[in-house]
C-alpha cells in the first residue's frame, strides 16, 4: 500500500541521466525519481556538477571542511519536473575534470574525498535550509558513507538524528575500497576501522560501511539479492551482506518507456507495434546499411543478433570473442557497438577485418545507432557472467527482438526462455561456456528460421510491462518500511538494531 504522508526523498548519486552517466546508474537515476513523482513523492536528486553540466540556479553557498581542508561550495537547482529536482553540489577543485571517475585508466587518487564531500555537502545544506528529508536514499559506493555519516557524526543532530537511510547497489563488483589513512582525511572516526564496521581485508571500503549502517541495503533485481550471498557472486562481500539478508531487497529496474518506444521512436525510418511489425523489416534495412552491409535479399532473411555493450569481461565479451570463428559459421550476421578494455576492442575489430560479411563493430557509443540495433534486430545478444539487473534486454523486449541472456541476475528474471512446453519470450543458457552459448545461439536461429512461430514470440515479447512504475511501487514500500521502524522505536519499541 503506497504511503499517505507526503514523502521527501533525497537520493544522493554520482551519475543522473541525462547530466551524466556511465551506464545503468545514471539511467536509474534519471528514470526512477520522476516516476516517484508520478506516485506523489518529493524527489531530490544530490550529485556532482562534473565539468560541463548547467547546473540552473544557484541557491546556496559556504565553505565546507572535510579532514581539515576547506572547500568553497556552490549548490545549483534545477527543476526536472513539478515533483522531482536535482541539486549540483558546484566544488571546482574535486568536479570540473575531464571524466568522472578517473583518466587514463587510473581513478582520480583523492576519489575518497571527492565522494565523501558530495555526502556531506547534501546534509549540511540540508541543516543550513532547515529541511530534513523523510529518507535519505544512497546509490553504490560513491554515497554510501550517507548512513555511515548520518549513525555517527549526525547521529544526535536535532534536524538529522534519526532520519533512516537506504542503500541501493547496482554493482556490487565496485566496492570503493581506500586506504585507512582516508579516515581522519574524511572526518571519519578510527574506531570504524574495525571488521564488523568499516575495515575490508586491511583497507576501508565505502560500500562496506553503507551496508552495514544502512536501515535496509536494496539492490537491482531479486535474483541478484540472491547471489550476492554466495561465494560465486559475492566478490568477497557474501558473509557482510547473509548477515544483513533480513534487511536485504531485490527490486527490478524498470526501464522509461518514453524515448524506449517503437511505436513513437524518432530515432527510427519506421516505426510499428505489436500488432503491426512491418516497420521493423525497414529498420533492419536501415541497420544493415549503418553497418555497411549489402542489403540483398539473402542477407535480409539471414538474422541480425545485436550487441550494445561494455567491451568488458563481465558482459562476456571475451568468451565471445575468443569463439568468434565458430559464431562466424553460424548462418547469422552480428552488429556490435560498444568499447571498454583495449584488449577486447583490438580482438572484435580483428574479428571484424577477418568475417566481414558475418560481423561488424563500431566501438563508441551513439544514442541513435544503439536503437537502431534494439529496433532492427532480430535478436539480443547478452552472454553476461554476473548481470545485477540490465536494461538491454527489456529494451530488446519492448522492441520485439527477443534476447539471448545467460540466466543471472535480472536477466533471469525479465526472460523467460523458450522450451518444449513453454512459449517464452527470448532464449536463455545456464553456463558461461563457449558451449553453452553456442547453443543458445543456434536454438535462436532456428526459431528465426520458423516464420509461424517467430511473430508470437516477438509479440509475446512486446507485451512485456517492464516500465518503472511496478518498481517504484516497490520503492515506496521500503520507504515506508524503514519509516515505520523509526516510528515504532521513537515510540519505545524495537523493530532491528542498528550499528552504535
Amino acid at each position: 500500500m503506497i504511503s499517505q504522508r507526503p514523502l521527501t526523498i533525497w537520493m544522493l548519486a554520482s551519475e543522473m541521466a541525462p547530466f551524466a552517466r556511465t551506464g545503468g546508474l545514471g539511467e536509474v537515476l534519471g528514470s526512477l525519481p520522476p516516476a516517484l513523482g508520478r506516485l506523489g513523492l518529493d524527489v531530490t536528486v544530490v550529485l556532482p556538477k562534473y565539468a560541463g553540466i548547467d547546473g540552473g540556479t544557484p541557491i546556496d553557498q559556504f565553505d565546507l571542511e572535510l579532514g581539515g581542508d576547506r572547500f568553497a561550495l556552490r549548490v545549483l537547482e534545477r527543476r526536472i519536473d513539478e515533483r522531482v529536482r536535482a541539486l549540483f553540489i558546484d566544488c571546482p577543485a574535486l568536479y570540473d575534470r575531464p571524466s568522472l571517475y578517473g583518466e587514463a585508466g587510473h581513478d582520480f587518487p583523492d576519489n575518497p574525498r571527492r565522494f565523501a564531500l558530495l555526502v556531506r555537502a547534501a546534509f549540511e545544506h540540508a541543516i543550513r535550509h532547515g529541511v530534513a528529508p523523510s529518507v535519505v536514499h544512497a546509490h553504490d559506493w560513491h554515497a554510501a558513507l550517507a548512513p555511515v555519516y548520518l549513525k555517527t557524526r549526525y547521529r544526535t543532530h536535532p534536524l538529522l538524528g534519526g532520519v533512516p537511510c537506504i542503500l541501493t547497489i547496482h554493482n556490487l563488483a565496485y566496492q570503493g575500497i581506500f586506504t585507512p589513512g582516508w579516515l581522519p582525511r574524511l572526518d571519519l572516526d578510527p574506531g570504524l576501522f574495525t571488521v564488523e564496521r568499516l575495515e575490508y581485508w586491511h583497507q576501508i571500503s565505502f560500500l562496506k560501511g553503507g551496508v552495514v549502517f544502512a536501515d535496509l541495503v536494496t539492490t537491482v533485481s531479486p535474483t541478484y539479492a540472491r547471489e550476492i550471498q554466495t561465494p560465486e557472486y559475492g566478490f568477497g562481500f557474501d558473509g557482510i551482506l547473509r548477515t544483513r539478508a533480513e534487511s536485504l531487497v531485490g527490486i527490478l529496474n524498470g526501464i522509461d518507456t518514453v524515448p524506449w518506444d517503437p511505436s513513437h521512436d524518432p530515432f527510427l525510418p519506421a516505426t510499428y507495434s505489436a500488432g503491426d511489425l512491418s516497420g521493423k523489416a525497414a529498420c533492419k534495412q536501415a541497420l544493415l546499411e549503418a553497418f555497411g552491409l549489402p542489403v540483398d535479399a539473402a542477407r535480409r532473411k539471414r538474422p541480425v543478433i545485436g550487441m550494445v555493450t561494455r567491451l568488458v569481461d563481465q558482459k562476456g565479451m571475451d568468451l565471445l570473442a575468443a569463439i568468434g570463428d565458430e559464431l562466424a559459421q553460424i548462418d547469422a550476421t552480428y552488429v556490435l557497438l560498444g568499447s571498454g578494455m583495449r584488449s577486447l576492442e583490438d580482438r572484435w575489430q580483428g574479428l571484424a577485418a577477418r568475417y566481414p560479411d558475418r560481423i561488424r563493430v563500431r566501438l563508441g557509443f551513439d544514442d541513435r545507432l544503439a536503437h537502431l540495433i534494439e529496433a532492427g534486430s532480430d535478436l539480443f545478444l547478452m552472454p553476461s557472467r554476473f548481470e545485477p539487473c540490465g536494461l538491454n534486454q527489456m529494451y530488446s523486449l519492448r522492441y520485439g527482438t527477443p534476447p539471448i541472456v545467460r540466466a543471472t541476475g535480472g536477466l533471469a528474471d525479465t526472460v523467460r526462455p523458450e522450451g518444449m512446453k513453454r512459449r517464452g519470450t527470448g532464449f536463455t543458457f545456464k553456463e558461461s561456456t563457449a558451449e553453452a552459448v553456442l547453443g543458445a545461439i543456434g536454438q535462436a536461429v532456428a526459431a528465426f528460421g520458423n516464420r509461424r512461430s517467430w511473430p508470437a514470440m516477438q509479440r509475446r515479447a512486446m507485451a512485456e510491462d517492464h516500465s518503472w512504475e511496478a518498481s517504484a511501487r516497490a520503492y515506496v514500500r521500503v520507504y515506508d518500511r524503514v519509516l515505520k521502524r523509526k516510528d515504532t522505536k521513537t515510540h519505545g519499541g524495537r523493530a532491528g538494531a542498528d550499528v552504535q
